[in-house]
């Protein structure tokens, strides 16, 4: 088998199981020598890449020598806002209502992209009700580097900064909207980020104030939208997805959470919430479903510890489902236009 052949039987193969992108539309395949096969994949699934050795063997009909690399891009966002130089991308994390558990599904997609081998990080933008000390167990206020801005907290190999790290935790924010959005924006670009392929955002619940600032002032890659199967939590939620659409942020899928309840004690599972809303809103609005998460004792008590599922159990049950959905997400937000502005220099006469 020459090299064009190879490539051939190659090109068709999924990078991922669970993602449609393979390593014809991605190019990945960067150069064939013999047996030696290079390749250089746009999205973090760290936990895939010996399947995809064996899958590309069977292909070809002989044991290849495949190695791999992984480039995470910078993508294109909204016109008009200034992207940040150490973060290559950003995702919302949004619901449209509270209650439907956004913030734990935006800290177990954080670790689970960090888990598949991205640099990720972290920031609670719900300026009102921070969950993220909580659910990451840490407290105190970030240390200031040499240029005043503020290291975030390492934890479980995420960054995180939050507003609760800044205030006592009994202090209520009567603040106004203005200064809910300045908060917001200096939080973004205030804290030192370290080179991070992926910035999590979780959002707080509505279409208000904090959500126009992001569409309006900080640079998003894309978003996801979390819901329940409840009628009144998809109501909300197509309305949060529909804000973004007119504000040019493209919505890389919806994830159902507290799809099925699991009894702890037989494992027997009741949909307590309806079924097949999410799927429906995917349909009519041209976004794919991500995934579908239970309604489970283990996440709400991992939740509560600070040790989030993917954290406490890695390989678990409940964390490969987090870890299918970011694989999916990651590998969607890899086929958006690429950021190229880093590339040109403008100058003026």
């Amino acid at each position: 088998m020459n090299e064009e052949q190879l490539r051939a039987a190659l090109d068709n193969l999924a990078i991922s199981a669970d993602a449609d992108l393979t390593l014809g539309q991605a190019r990945a395949i960067k150069s064939i020598s013999g047996h030696v096969v290079h390749l250089s994949l746009p999205f973090a699934c760290a936990s895939q890449h010996e399947h995809l050795r064996e899958r590309m063997s069977t292909a070809a009909g002989l044991a290849l020598d495949v190695r791999i690399d992984v480039k995470i891009e910078a993508h294109v966002v909204q016109a008009g806002v200034s992207v940040l130089p150490h973060v290559k991308n950003v995702i919302a994390v949004a619901s449209g209502k509270g209650g439907v558990g956004k913030s734990t599904t935006a800290v177990n997609l954080a670790l689970a992209l960090a888990y598949e081998g991205a640099r990720v990080g972290l920031l609670d933008a719900d300026i009102y009700g921070p969950s993220v000390p909580l659910l990451l167990n840490v407290n105190g206020k970030p240390a200031l580097n040499a240029e005043e801005k503020m290291i975030p907290h390492a934890r479980y190999g995420i960054e995180a900064n939050s507003i609760g790290f800044l205030i006592d935790a009994d202090s209520p924010m009567a603040w106004r909207g203005p200064m809910v959005s300045q908060a917001l924006q200096q939080l973004f670009s205030q804290t030192a980020w370290d080179n991070l392929d992926y910035l999590i955002i979780d959002m707080p619940p509505g279409t208000g104030d904090i959500q126009l600032t992001l569409a309006q002032k900080i640079p998003v890659t894309g978003a996801v939208i979390v819901t329940t199967p409840q009628d009144l939590a998809l109501l909300d939620a197509r309305k949060g997805l529909k804000m973004f659409e007119k504000t040019n942020i493209p919505v890389l899928g919806i994830v159902e959470n507290m799809a099925l309840h699991v009894c702890s004690n037989c494992g027997h599972e009741e949909a307590i919430f309806g079924t097949g809303g999410a799927s429906k809103m995917s349909e009519d609005c041209h976004v794919p479903l991500l995934g579908r998460l239970p309604l489970a004792m283990d996440i709400r008590v991992q939740a509560d510890k600070g040790e989030p599922t993917v954290a406490a159990e890695p390989e678990g049950i409940h964390a490969q489902h987090y870890r299918r959905i970011a694989r999916q997400l990651s590998a969607r937000l890899a086929v958006l236009p690429k950021d190229l502005s880093h590339k040109f220099k403008v100058t003026t006469a």
